[in-house]
């Protein structure tokens, strides 16, 4: 009889706990059960649409850092070439920082936080 399972009948729960429902919760998405809170956070966005600039810009001005993933976009070079030009645009704008982590992420920053791009000297 595994811990959870001890837990729940003290608690009285009648049910064995589904973790997979758990975790899927609403109630419970926006609270990182395993960390205290933080100042500021990582997130991770994956680019579907145009509507996720406006997401991408709000988490910015939260003093968020985003790990954006192009692949959703990556079949329209065209559409996704102009929204990273646009969100180029945005970061300079609030003196953020974007960077190219591979061919399907981008790192973007928010205000006075920097990304150094310089790569390390070969050694021999």
């Amino acid at each position: 009889m595994s811990i959870l399972h001890k837990l729940s009948k003290a608690f009285g729960f009648s049910r064995d706990m589904d973790i997979e429902e758990y975790m899927d919760t609403v109630e419970l998405e926006n609270v990182d059960v395993l960390h205290e809170p933080a100042d500021f956070y990582v997130k991770p966005v994956a680019l579907e649409s145009e509507a996720d600039i406006k997401i991408i810009e709000d988490e910015l001005k939260q003093r968020n850092i985003i790990l954006l993933n192009m692949s959703p976009m990556a079949r329209n070079a065209a559409k996704l070439k102009l929204i990273v030009a646009d969100l180029k645009e945005y970061v300079n704008r609030i003196n953020g920082d974007i960077a190219r982590i591979d061919n399907d992420k981008i790192l973007l920053t928010p205000g006075k936080i920097k990304i150094v791009k310089s790569k390390k000297p070969p050694t021999a």
